[in-house]
């Protein structure tokens, strides 16, 4: 009975955050994951971390038993999704289970996006969008980042150009320089944070913006919804009998 009991227990919800020297990213991580627990009550819900802050993806793996599905709270496939998360679940054999997809792109993404450029100030003067993300050299990243981009200029009815803070080009600086070069006002182009919580990424886009900066993503509703969806895709794919182990479901 008891063996039967276990079979049919959900799997735990590990959210796996990148992890940052900014003191205001951790509280903002455990706010989202806090969100994520109150939208799915009786759901056992961790966070790990790839590096930086604790607790480690590791540490949390290490205290677990069972079946769970790793969510990354990242934006696109780059290498923490495709190497670092499945990597860390195969240094855990007492766990088996999944890595979701990455939380982009989606439009849940593009929901967050406009409410946050909506309380930065966003109003109809609005003429374009940069969409300023982390960056990777993967090529997928970038892709998952421009699909985003595409999402969130439909949303808005504008131009929204994604730029990189780091290994990957246009920077912010020369995504509004594209964009003036079109014709749009440059203090009426504003910056989308793509970035889940505050970090030195976050900070160095923003203050490149020539108009508003809008806040990271956050503990928004929407982005609550949309690390359970990726935990349901995942979770949906796991075999029943728990006796077998998957690397990657994303």
């Amino acid at each position: 009975m008891l063996e039967g009991m276990r079979m049919t227990q959900r799997p735990v919800l590990v959210a796996v955050a990148h992890g940052s020297r900014d003191p205001r990213a951790l509280p903002a991580v455990r706010a989202l994951v806090e969100r994520v627990r109150t939208a799915r009550p009786g759901l056992e819900v961790r966070l790990g971390h790839v590096e930086l802050d604790e607790p480690l993806l590791g540490d949390t793996l290490a205290g677990l038993r069972g079946t769970a599905v790793l969510v990354p709270l990242l934006l696109g496939r780059g290498h923490h999704v495709k190497h670092d998360l499945p990597a860390a679940l195969a240094a855990a054999p007492w766990v088996t289970g999944a890595v979701a997809a990455p939380l982009g792109p989606d439009p849940l993404l593009a929901e967050t996006l406009h409410d946050r450029l909506r309380a930065a100030g966003w109003t109809r003067a609005g003429r374009a969008v940069v969409l300023a993300a982390a960056g990777s050299r993967d090529p997928q990243s970038a892709a998952d980042t421009a699909r985003t981009a595409a999402l969130l200029a439909a949303r808005l009815g504008v131009p929204v150009a994604p730029a990189y803070a780091s290994a990957a080009a246009p920077t912010v600086p020369e995504a509004v320089a594209g964009l003036v070069s079109r014709g749009i006002a440059r203090d009426r182009i504003a910056v989308a944070s793509y970035f889940t919580a505050p970090g030195r990424f976050a900070t160095q886009t923003a203050a490149a913006a020539p108009w508003i900066a809008a806040a990271p993503l956050g503990a928004h509703p929407a982005m609550a919804r949309l690390v359970l969806q990726r935990y349901d895709e995942a979770a949906a794919a796991l075999p029943r009998t728990g006796s077998h182990r998957l690397a990657h479901a994303g």
